[in-house]
């Protein structure tokens, strides 16, 4: 900038000189100027930011949805985690601890929460609070879950330990073959008695296989019974002790006398259809101190872990077709 500027006098129609000192040119033309290229500054800078994202908002918003993605897997992980847990629980209440008399854990126990103080307020306030709270959450009882399966498992060792007997005695195979099973018939639990027409307990299953196929005690014992048993036709029983008792009804002959001690797999019959039945198959009870459970809950001794599933499957399945 000049240091002499000249300004027209209308009156004496000349230019006279104007002599500005440095700090009036300052305040006068400077500043003016310079605050009004802020202010434009700042206005394209603020709707630009809104039009077109800056690069560390873009990295920014890329990392969130990076880790969302990832919280989606890890909770798709943990429902899976879930649902395997949660097989090996029921199988671990209506197996194991079955097998050993031993009482189920608790609902209560299995299921129990989380006290005191608040264990997620250190979540609040994020965007994404909400997801984070229940990712801790599941697992934090996933992890208590897994604990308290834990030390039923150290339960099961200590009852399995010295009890060799126990363990051989138990009913623990299929009485016929599964490559010589037909279908299953009847399954266990509840249904409408196929002749008296009324809700009534079907105390075992029924193993259809063709007429003459050998039927197999399906753990150690002493033969109880084996006659004629009304219903049940041509009938063994088998006492295997610590409280089992295993059923064959149905059976178009036996080959086992009361008194007898049999073994694991022993054959003490074939399938026929004596008795309340119209079909051959073999009816197959389990009890424990008197009271029927499901047969097919045994069946873990001679059976691959995928032959032990289709079998649940044939047997969950099941219609009534057989009369007895």
């Amino acid at each position: 900038m000049g240091k002499y500027k000249f300004q027209f006098d209308p009156e004496t129609l000349e230019y006279k000189k104007v002599e500005f000192d440095l700090k009036t040119s300052i305040y006068k033309y400077f500043l003016p100027r310079f605050a009004a290229s802020m202010i434009i500054g700042v206005l394209l800078f603020t709707i630009s930011s809104f039009l077109f994202p800056l690069p560390i908002d873009i990295q920014l918003e890329e990392e969130k949805d990076a880790l969302l993605l990832e919280f989606d897997h890890l909770n798709a992980k943990m429902t899976e985690a879930e649902h395997k847990l949660l097989a090996i629980e029921k199988h671990d209440d209506n197996v194991y601890r079955r097998i050993f008399q031993a009482n189920p854990i608790p609902e209560s126990v299995r299921k129990a929460g989380f006290g005191g103080t608040d264990r997620y307020k250190a979540y609040r306030g994020y965007e994404n609070a909400e997801l984070l709270t229940n990712t801790a959450k599941r697992l934090d009882i996933l992890s208590k879950q897994l604990v308290v399966q834990s030390k039923s498992f150290d339960e099961i060792i200590d009852l399995v330990k010295d009890k060799e007997k126990m363990l051989a005695s138990i009913p623990a195979i299929q009485p016929i073959a599964l490559d010589q099973l037909t279908r299953f018939g009847s399954a266990f639990g509840y249904r409408i008695h196929p002749i008296y027409k009324i809700r009534k307990l079907h105390t075992g299953v029924d193993l259809t296989a063709p007429r003459g196929t050998p039927v197999h005690a399906a753990g150690d014992g002493i033969v109880v019974r084996a006659d004629w048993a009304g219903g049940y036709g041509n009938c063994v029983r088998i006492n295997h002790g610590y409280g089992y008792l295993t059923l064959y009804g149905h059976m178009k002959k036996y080959i086992v006398k009361p008194g007898q001690k049999v073994k694991r797999g022993d054959i003490i019959g074939y399938v026929g259809s004596t008795g309340l039945s119209t079909s051959p198959h073999l009816h197959y009870e389990v009890r424990i101190n008197g009271k029927p459970v499901n047969p097919v809950n045994f069946y873990y001794n001679d059976l691959t872990d995928e032959e032990y599933d289709e079998m649940i499957k044939m047997s969950s399945t099941a219609t009534t077709h057989i009369v007895e």
